[in-house]
């Protein structure tokens, strides 16, 4: 009876410490700074101080306070963009993007709302550094196109959003540069995929894979490995023609090829092996 009025306590303790906390009454950072009393300038400055000496959980924290405590003006809009960075240099794409997203749905023409883009694209295509991308790139030297490519296609279109919206953003030649790489990650991811098929012997789905990269991805790296794939996989299914075909169009685009046939096209092997 003793012990179930003692958990009752600690648990109305509890939830009271909980109510007030939300209502405001410990206005106090992690280090226990009382900041009952501070001005939107205290607030921004020393959010400021500890973004910049690369304390990003702090910062994000007091910027997060500035918000609540003064949410009209200048300072919690710029406040919700710095929130964004914090988060993005905390490697937490997520939270970014979160960040990101109600900072573009708020304040839509704000002048530095490019940036905002920008930093929804980098959040994507940063996916890969994550711990799990940390791990399956250094340890196990794994590319990024052979992964799940979404990031790089929502970064992609990240990308996309800021070159087409603001063609006059600083941002611009970054986010081009960056679509570059991704396109030819993408379709490099393709490549992964049809490889997968012919292992398994799907040479039909394998050549059909190669042709929707040659179709969708003409300009990228992944075209000449693509024609070597369909070749591959009309010499496997016997279609000695088609496969003929196809060694022209190699020999025409890329006659210096490590693919072709006189390079031992059956033998060479592929990008992705490690």
């Amino acid at each position: 009876m003793v012990s179930n009025k003692i958990i009752m306590l600690c648990k109305s303790i509890l939830f009271l410490l909980i109510f007030l906390s939300s209502c405001g009454f410990l206005r106090t950072t992690q280090r226990h700074e009382d900041t009952s009393n501070w001005t939107v300038n205290k607030f921004y400055s020393e959010a400021k101080h500890d973004l910049e000496a690369g304390d990003y959980k702090g910062a994000i924290r007091l910027f997060e306070g500035l918000e609540a405590r003064y949410p009209y003006g200048i300072y919690p809009q710029q406040a919700l963009l710095e929130i964004a960075y914090a988060n993005y240099k905390e490697r937490q794409p997520a939270a970014t993007i979160i960040a990101v997203d109600r900072f573009i749905k708020l304040y839509p023409n704000h002048p530095n709302v490019d940036y905002a883009y920008y930093l929804k694209g980098l959040a994507n295509f940063n996916d890969d550094l994550q711990v799990g991308g940390v791990f399956i790139q250094k340890v196990m030297k794994q590319k990024m196109a052979e992964r799940d490519s979404n990031a790089s296609r929502e970064s992609f279109e990240n990308f996309k959003d800021l070159v087409t919206r603001f063609p006059n953003s600083k941002y611009r030649a970054d986010g081009i540069k960056r679509m570059t790489y991704l396109i030819n990650e993408i379709a490099m991811g393709e490549i992964y995929v049809a490889h997968h098929y012919i292992e398994r012997g799907a040479y039909i789905a394998a050549v059909n894979r190669a042709q929707f990269i040659l179709k969708e991805y003409p300009q990228t790296q992944a075209t000449e490995e693509a024609l070597s794939i369909i070749i591959k996989s009309y010499d496997a299914l016997g279609m000695n023609d088609l496969r003929d075909d196809a060694e022209r169009v190699m020999r025409k685009s890329f006659p210096d090829s490590p693919f072709l046939s006189d390079s031992n096209i059956l033998d060479i092997k592929s990008w992705w092996k490690f």
